[in-house]
């Protein structure tokens, strides 16, 4: 039995029912690791052996009668940046190569207390910087819809893991799309919540003020329950939000009637693939014919979102990131005196993508050129949040393309950042505002994966979730598996 083709909730009634165990399902994605990895390789590091022994401890519980909660028993993937206590950080980067945390992230304690399977840590651009997986410091990770493309970026690793098989959910982080972008490539569900709602403590940082964990799963139903799982305040994040959390699965309600969708005129702009905007328009038209309601409105500062994003997040990486010296922790190459050694370590064990970064949020951030750059940065995205605000005064919803073109080749845009940065066009905005956002998948073009994005009010996952249900009830793109035939 392929058990690695089913959902989370799927296979919890399946361990419920006794109709599998756990390390038989454990196994059975182990195997399908074994025999797919080589061409998608989707893991830095794998746990299989420590797989096997949580999920043993789950079968146990079950066979005491004990009651299991709804990811107990079923792998799952945690990108390579999240701190997993005795288990390798890497960020894919050759500067945390042998990196071992000493705690664990919060999420990662959330997710324990539901007896987590971990089936290993997933492959990423280095320090979530890029969007195409082709930036990590180790290998680049192909799309399981065709391996001569991209699965997207930075949390390629994690979005491939699930559409592969080898990985039945996953954790990702969304800096600017991060999450959204590679479970549109890949054809798979990626919620980036508000900003705040899940904790951020022990997610190695790359822009403090936008990062957010998500999940990265095959449908809606299980993005709710690992929303349930990881969302939540936490004392240790100074930025974690003190609300209620709903429980999500209540949102699992196929009706959208007198919902108010709103379209925002400029993201349906040229430089959008028209096979993209199509299924995006009928997957509208689905949601009008099921009784939503429809308003055009208009985001006037969405053109200055990713101008205002790439200073902002690389000034905040370029502060982050000022840590990885060679002195306390990573690697450390030697020289003649400490500021040759800070040299050194620095440029060999950075790749060029963060190092082009750093620079740029040096720059911004340097005297004579901080009013000039971060400050009015600062302020554009004030006005970008504003767009949001009003926007959300007359609607309940926003739709959106994910990215503006399906997955593309390997190697495509590698020589050229600024038609790479383009690709963050749709995703970067709800970043910069702290709203959530999903991407679910509602189409195909050429063969590829085309993703939705619903957007929503701050700490309004719920009717995200609701309306993203809603459409997905009505369409079989969720059901489709990436066929690991094509290509390399």
């Amino acid at each position: 039995m392929e058990l690695f083709r089913y959902t989370a909730h799927e296979l919890h009634q399946k361990l419920v029912d006794k109709e599998v165990s756990s390390v038989e399902l454990t196994q059975n994605v182990l195997n399908r690791v074994e025999a797919v990895d080589g061409k998608v390789k989707a893991y830095i590091t794998k746990t299989g052996e420590q797989a096997l022994k949580e999920a043993a401890l789950v079968d146990e519980k079950i066979a005491r009668g004990e009651k299991i909660a709804p990811l107990a028993g079923i792998p799952g993937a945690i990108k390579d940046n999240m701190c997993t206590k005795g288990v390798k950080t890497t960020c894919a980067s050759q500067i945390l190569a042998g990196f071992v945390p000493p705690y664990e992230a919060t999420v990662l304690e959330k997710l324990q207390a539901q007896d987590l399977v971990m089936v290993g840590k997933a492959n990423m651009d280095e320090f979530a910087m890029g969007g195409s997986t082709e930036n990590s410091g180790f290998f680049t990770t192909a799309n399981p819809w065709n391996t001569d493309c991209v699965p997207g970026g930075s949390s390629g690793g994690s979005a491939a893991a699930v559409a592969a098989g080898e990985a039945i959910w996953s954790l990702g982080s969304d800096t600017g799309g991060s999450i959204r972008q590679p479970a549109s490539f890949c054809g798979v569900v990626g919620l980036k919540p508000t900003y705040g709602r899940v904790s951020r403590y022990g997610l190695v940082a790359y822009a403090s003020s936008l990062d957010q964990i998500g999940p990265i799963t095959r449908d809606v139903t299980d993005a709710a329950l690992v929303m349930n799982a990881i969302a939540g305040h936490d004392a240790k994040d100074s930025t974690s939000i003190n609300a209620d959390v709903p429980d999500y699965t209540k949102s699992l309600v196929s009706d959208v009637k007198g919902l108010k969708i709103g379209l925002p005129k400029e993201y349906f702009v040229k430089g959008m693939d028209l096979a993209v905007e199509k299924s995006v328009r009928s997957a509208i038209d689905q949601l009008i014919a099921m009784g939503a309601e429809l308003c055009e409105v208009s985001m006037p500062n969405t053109e200055y979102a990713l101008s205002a994003y790439y200073l902002i997040a690389t000034a905040e990486a370029s502060s982050n990131l000022s840590r990885y010296d060679g002195v306390s922790f990573g690697a450390r190459t030697e020289g003649g005196d400490i500021v040759e050694m800070y040299k050194k370590t620095r440029s060999e064990a950075f790749g060029a993508e963060v190092k082009r970064r750093i620079m740029l949020g040096t720059y911004a951030l340097s005297s004579g050129y901080y009013d000039a750059y971060y400050l009015k940065a600062l302020k554009v995205r004030t006005l970008v949040k504003q767009d949001f605000d009003k926007s959300f005064e007359q609607v309940d919803v926003l739709i959106t393309p994910t990215a503006p073109t399906t997955a593309f080749q390997l190697g495509e845009k590698s020589s050229d950042p600024l038609s790479m940065y383009l690709q963050d066009i749709y995703t970067v905005p709800i970043n910069l505002a702290g709203v959530p956002g999903i991407s679910i998948p509602c189409g195909f073009a050429g063969g590829l994966p085309v993703g939705m994005q619903i957007i929503g009010k701050p700490l309004d996952e719920a009717t995200v979730i609701r309306t993203a249900y809603a459409f997905e009830q009505n369409n079989d793109y969720h059901k489709r598996f990436a066929p690991l035939g094509e290509g390399k």
